[in-house]
């Protein structure tokens, strides 16, 4: 992690995170700790990244997720050239893909 972003508060969001045991307990957080739309966001772009490693196009992705052009070109860059955060988390969602009907 960037120098940036290190510190004792962000240090201490995470511990709070890691030590959510469930789903629900993670619901009832991040509703208090996040606005809705901020929320939608980061599930959005967590999307946009799974589509993103299935080699989905561009236009599918805006179609499915309503994301910006802009947004998944900041996605696919991080794929590529980022600290690697999502690609940590893909084997989890490949493996959870159609696991939980909406």
């Amino acid at each position: 992690m960037t120098a940036k972003l290190k510190d004792h508060l962000t240090d201490q969001l995470f511990e709070a995170i890691l030590s959510l045991k469930d789903k629900e307990q993670c619901y009832n957080f991040f509703e208090d700790i996040c606005t809705i739309s901020e929320l939608k966001a980061l599930a959005q772009r967590l999307e946009v990244a799974r589509m993103l490693d299935e080699g989905c196009i561009y236009e599918a992705i805006v179609e499915k997720t309503g994301a910006s052009t802009a947004t998944i070109s900041r996605v696919k860059r991080c794929l590529v050239y980022g600290a690697d955060g999502y690609n940590s988390v893909m084997p989890v969602l490949r493996k959870g893909k159609g696991s939980d009907a909406e």
